[in-house]
Parts: C-alpha cells; structure tokens; sequence
C-alpha cells in the first residue's frame, strides 16, 4: 500500500448555479464537484493558489488524494477534469470521482534501482542511465505499491537495457503501455565514448585519404 496519499483540502458549497460559481472565483476559490461512489454528488470549493500549486507540480490528474471536506468524512478521489479559462489558462472549475478500494485507476509508481553494487555491467565501468524514474501502471485504489524495485544485477554488460518485461511487478497492477518499454541501460562512460568517437573519426578520415 503506498505510503503516503496526499491530502487536497476543500469546503463544501452552499450555493450552485452561475452566478454562484462567479462569487466564489472573486473569492479566490475553485469551484468543484465531487461525485461517484454511490453517493450524491458534493458541490466543493477550494483554494485558488492551492490547486495552482498542485497543477504546477504536474500528474494532477492520476494522483490519488486523500479529499479532506469539512463535516465530511475523508474519501479518496482522483480528479477527472479541469475546466480552464480560454483566455488565461487558469483553472475556473475541478471535478472530482470517489474511488472504491476495489476500483481500477491509473496512476505513476515511483522506480528505485537496487543491485548497484553487484552489478556487473556498472563494476565494469558502465554509467546508469534512467530512462523512466516512474512507471504508470493500471492498480487498484485499495492496494496501490508504494513502489516498483529493479533489480540491476540482471545487467551484465555495457550496453545492456532493462526492459519492463524484466521487473517483477506486484500482483494486480499492469503497465498501461503494451509494449516492451525500456527503463534504464548502462551506457559507456563519457570518456570512453569519446575516445570511440575519436576512433571513429580517425578511421573515416583514413578511408577518405585512400580513396584520395
């Protein structure tokens, strides 16, 4: 289960409608709705400069939060749309879903590499190069990984890719990308890359005297 959902705090609404909406924006607040899980649906109202953090932060819309309503008890959602401004771009209303444990949801899992020490390609003067330090996987709300492990021991040499197909993923999750994508390869250092590129060089220029 992941450790740690991050709380989105808001109030309820009283008023609805147009006009309603309007007031609350001179207000410095984000109208919003939240709705699903069997139960009526909750007009919400949050801060403006809040949600503008957590949209600047990015993957605002397959982060699950933990929403924080007053007089309500705490329900986990996921925003399903935010309505902009068409001229300046700024959020003027947010909807969000209620999400059952059982529900299915995508969202991004944090990487961590382990194995760096044994491995065998990175002892052979290789460098770890990440392709992807997140994974979006299809999990489910009530059992989310807090985390996806590589194991970097399977990589033997400079050159070697690690490919989802490789990772042991936990039960019930699967990527949202069908193929087999590539998550991090060891590449050669820098200095080595260079004296090969040197070499190449070198070896061009030769073949152009010949031909000369």
């Amino acid at each position: 289960m992941a450790g740690e959902i991050p709380d989105l705090h808001a109030q309820e609404r009283t008023g609805t409608g147009k006009g309603a909406a309007r007031a609350v924006r001179r207000a410095h607040l984000v109208p919003g709705i939240v709705f699903g899980g069997d139960r009526d649906p909750l007009p919400i109202q949050m801060p403006y400069n809040e949600l503008i953090k957590r949209l600047r932060k990015g993957r605002f819309k397959s982060t699950l939060f933990n929403l924080k309503v007053d007089g309500h008890e705490d329900v986990r959602v996921i925003c399903r749309d935010v309505q902009r401004d068409v001229v300046k771009d700024l959020p003027t209303h947010v909807d969000f879903m209620r999400l059952r444990r059982t529900t299915k949801i995508n969202l991004f899992i944090h990487v961590e590499f382990e194995g760096e020490e044994e491995c065998k390609a990175l002892r052979k003067g290789g460098v770890l190069t990440v392709v992807r330090p997140e994974i979006e996987l299809v999990v489910t709300a009530g059992d989310i990984p807090e985390k996806i492990t590589v194991d970097l021991t399977k990589l033997e040499n400079i050159g070697d890719t690690l490919t989802i197909s490789m990772v042991d993923l936990p039960e019930g999750t699967k990527p949202t990308i069908e193929r087999d994508f590539v998550i991090c390869n060891i590449s050669a250092p820098s200095a080595l890359r260079s004296q090969e590129d040197d070499s190449e060089d070198e070896a061009a220029e030769t073949e152009d005297e010949a031909e000369a």
